[in-house]
């Protein structure tokens, strides 16, 4: 990503800002909840070594500036209720995928949609990406519920995309531009 620093973003309800080895736990306690992973792509995590991993690869990625990865900070406790990122980011098509996941006890909330559209405007703004692409398990209709919401535009499917643990998925692409962000932001 083309800005050097990893950003602090503020909304509402929640501090973005980069993730530290200090978020290991928490994170771990997210990751490794089967109910958060029946979507994804990967399965639960099983250690805290699997968090320091995530951690690791996180920070090295964005000082490479291949990604945005932040911590979703509730404000009103201070405590760590999930991540948000940019990612797969392809700078010679300004485009990147967004992704997220929140602690179950914070679904529901409307957290993710402060959270992602936050990220959004970052990404279209300040990075100057022209275009950010979600993939999710069609089943995941509360995360496709938020991407609609945020204004992105169910593109295509992939058909058996997935294979975790004996279990065969599709994957549903979606598609934000930063002309669609901005109409958006203009009916609201």
């Amino acid at each position: 990503m083309p800005n050097k620093s990893t950003p602090i973003i503020d909304t509402e309800r929640l501090q973005l800002r980069p993730l530290d080895v200090s978020d290991a736990e928490n994170l771990l306690a997210i990751f490794a909840d089967p109910i958060v992973m029946e979507y994804w792509h990967t399965p639960p995590w099983q250690s805290h070594c699997d968090a320091i991993d995530f951690i690791a690869s996180s920070q090295a990625a964005s000082e490479q500036q291949k990604q945005v990865c932040l911590a979703m900070i509730l404000k009103s406790t201070q405590q760590l209720i999930g991540k948000c990122m940019l990612h797969n980011y392809v700078p010679d098509s300004k485009r990147a995928e967004i992704g997220y996941a929140l602690s179950p006890q914070y679904w529901g909330k409307g957290l993710v949609f402060e959270a992602a559209h936050a990220l959004l405007s970052y990404g279209f703004k300040e990075i100057g990406l022209r275009r950010i692409e979600a993939e999710l398990d069609p089943d995941n209709a509360a995360s496709a519920k938020t991407l609609e919401r945020l204004g992105f535009i169910k593109e295509g499917l992939l058909r058996k995309r997935w294979e975790i643990n004996g279990v065969i998925s599709d994957s549903a692409l979606y598609g934000l531009l930063v002309g669609d962000l901005h109409q958006n932001n203009s009916k609201a």
